[in-house]
């Protein structure tokens, strides 16, 4: 019986202001790397820790892929960045299903994020209220992906695995890191561009099949 939700954040809740930040930093620095790769060493590297600011964060990607900050790119990176959260958005669906669920099992939300994108849009749009618990990557020190992340988790909220649910939009990020710590997850696909079950293309999927 299911007790616990666990939610991803960035594009299973909130929609970002542009399309696929994480990508848009792959391109801007010209990384060659296969994505399932670069978007590991990508959240490791700003992701697990504190930055003062977000000059710094992306200095430590460039520092991750032995690339040379130069000051307009880092200046780029930061722009595309700030832009993609402050043009963020819930999802239509998102409060009133988070409020319906809210009444029958506990929501806690989990998320890679630096310390500056996430903390913003949670303020900005006031979803703070529908979470238990919120843990992320940069207060962790480990991404969610990491078995030890997804423990800790179910640990601190005195639960089984059988008794969770992790509800995310990213294969590799939240299925996948699911999977590897024996918790039952389903994928928002809201494009249904991906072969992956069970999913749903909506939060209002999801509340039918609970």
């Amino acid at each position: 019986m299911i007790k616990a939700i666990l939610f991803d954040f960035w594009g299973t809740l909130v929609e970002n202001g542009i399309h696929s930040p994480i990508k848009q930093v792959k391109d801007i620095l010209a990384i060659d790397l296969p994505f399932s790769e670069y978007v590991m060493r990508m959240e490791k590297a700003m992701m697990t820790q504190k930055f003062n600011s977000l000059t710094e964060a992306f200095e430590s990607v460039c520092q991750e892929f032995d690339i040379e900050p130069q000051p307009e790119v880092i200046e780029q990176l930061v722009g595309m960045w700030n832009k993609s959260w402050m043009l963020s958005r819930p999802y239509y669906e998102v409060e009133a299903v988070l409020a319906e669920l809210q009444k029958k099992y506990r929501l806690i939300l989990i998320s890679n994020t630096d310390c500056f994108s996430l903390p913003r849009a949670l303020e900005k749009f006031q979803l703070a209220k529908y979470f238990e618990k919120m843990y992320f990557s940069f207060e962790q020190g480990i991404l969610k992906n990491e078995p030890a992340f997804l423990n800790k988790v179910i640990e601190e909220l005195n639960l089984s695995k059988e008794e969770c649910l992790i509800v995310g939009d990213s294969i590799e990020s939240d299925m996948t890191a699911a999977k590897n710590a024996g918790i039952n997850a389903i994928l928002v696909d809201r494009r249904n561009r991906r072969d992956f079950t069970p999913k749903v293309n909506h939060l209002r999927e999801l509340q039918r099949m609970l």
